[in-house]
């Protein structure tokens, strides 16, 4: 955890350079409860399970809302599939319509020990079905997790790098790293910073930070509150987000009760 802070201090302090703004594309996320907020984790769905998720978000200063839909499958215990479908309701009170759909594959290749964290990599593209406003003709890339547990807290570092399919774009690097610190059996406290280039500069323009909760509402239901914040151009001013995401199928539990004769 020390490393993952020192990590995380070293980028925030070499990246005030540069102040351009383009439009937030989502791309590829993470599905709770595998990741904070954008930071995955390099956890996966087991296999044969699916998860569907549901998120509103609400982005002051640039105004706009957003409804994202996930859907993920676990292929075998150390590979999922992943899907993100964004929807961009009324950007500057003007313009909705889709983002590019984002789809990707993480496989998890080293597993955590005691002193070593798991490691994973993401293969990722997006279609190119969004709106133009809302969209970099699609994009490929990749991107490296790592993810460590120390007692109650498991902190995850992501490095990722994508080339966009617009000629007029700029590829895009970006980083994030985050932890999720288990307060209870069903109850973490998430907070994260998020930083990258955006598509319209080749300057790191992001750093943001996000800060939540993830409270599990049943076995099998999860739900995910959280606040963000740009800390370099304040843009957005703000960001609320929520989330609810159910895993599937609902494992049934066997209640197997022992009896003892009388003597």
């Amino acid at each position: 955890m020390k490393k993952l802070i020192l990590l995380l201090f070293f980028f925030s302090l070499s990246l005030f350079a540069g102040n351009a703004y383009g439009f937030d594309i989502k791309g590829l996320q993470p599905v709770a409860p595998y990741g904070v907020f954008s930071t995955f984790s390099a956890d996966s769905l087991s296999k044969g399970k699916y998860a569907f998720g549901a998120e509103i978000e609400r982005s002051r200063q640039t105004d706009f809302y957003r409804y994202t839909f996930q859907y993920s499958h676990g292929i075998n215990d150390r590979v999922e599939f992943i899907s993100t479908i964004p929807y961009v309701y009324r950007w500057e009170n003007q313009k909705s319509g889709f983002e590019d759909i984002a789809l990707g594959i993480k496989h998890r290749f080293v597993e955590e020990t005691k002193y070593m964290p798991s490691v994973a990599y993401i293969i990722n593209g997006s279609l190119p079905t969004g709106e133009s406003v809302f969209s970099t003709d699609g994009r490929i890339g990749g991107g490296l997790i790592v993810t460590k547990r120390v007692g109650p807290v498991s902190g995850h570092a992501n490095i990722f790098y994508e080339i966009v399919g617009s000629s007029k774009l700029e590829n895009e690097t970006s980083f994030a790293a985050g932890f999720d610190f288990s307060a209870s059996h069903s109850f973490k406290i998430l907070a994260e910073i998020y930083g990258r280039n955006s598509h319209y500069s080749s300057n790191i323009d992001v750093l943001e930070g996000r800060f939540g909760y993830r409270f599990m509402t049943t076995e099998y239901l999860y739900t995910t509150i959280g606040i963000g914040t740009d800390f370099k151009n304040r843009n957005p001013e703000y960001r609320l987000m929520f989330s609810i995401t159910a895993i599937l199928p609902i494992e049934k539990r066997t209640i197997r009760k022992i009896y003892e004769e009388d003597k």
